[in-house]
């Protein structure tokens, strides 16, 4: 079962690290700067930092609460600047922003779990 957990690290932490590379691309900062987020060109790779980070911390279990709490930080205003689908008219838009919505909640609530619980086994926090 051991390994089941190193998985899950794996796993969640992939979409944060392989997202990496677009926070630093002039066309994602114009994009999200276009959704109003002020002082975007320091914000956005600011934010693909917090998710670098956070992301590598948890997929080699060092000190992955700390790096938890950096991808809630990451996590809660990307999800509600980024994600308004209450305040789409066109339904095709307003669906595709509400799943990507849910998705960082699901993935809000998986580092939500990773602060509480930690790494678990196989990780460099539970060494022995």
């Amino acid at each position: 079962m051991k390994y089941c957990v190193l998985l899950g690290r794996a796993l969640y932490s992939w979409i944060f690290i392989s997202s990496v590379m677009g926070h630093f691309s002039p066309h994602t900062i114009e994009y999200v700067a276009g959704k109003g987020v002020p002082m975007a060109a320091v914000l956005v790779p600011l934010a693909g930092a917090m998710a670098l980070v956070g992301g590598l911390s948890i997929l080699i279990g060092y000190r992955a609460r700390w790096g938890a709490w950096l991808l809630v930080l990451f996590l809660v205003p990307v999800t509600l600047v980024m994600h308004k689908f209450w305040g789409i008219e066109e339904p095709m838009t307003a669906q595709m922003q509400k799943i990507m919505f849910m998705k960082n909640l699901s993935m809000l609530g998986g580092a939500l779990l990773i602060a509480y619980f930690g790494s678990g086994p196989l990780s460099v926090d539970n060494e022995k």
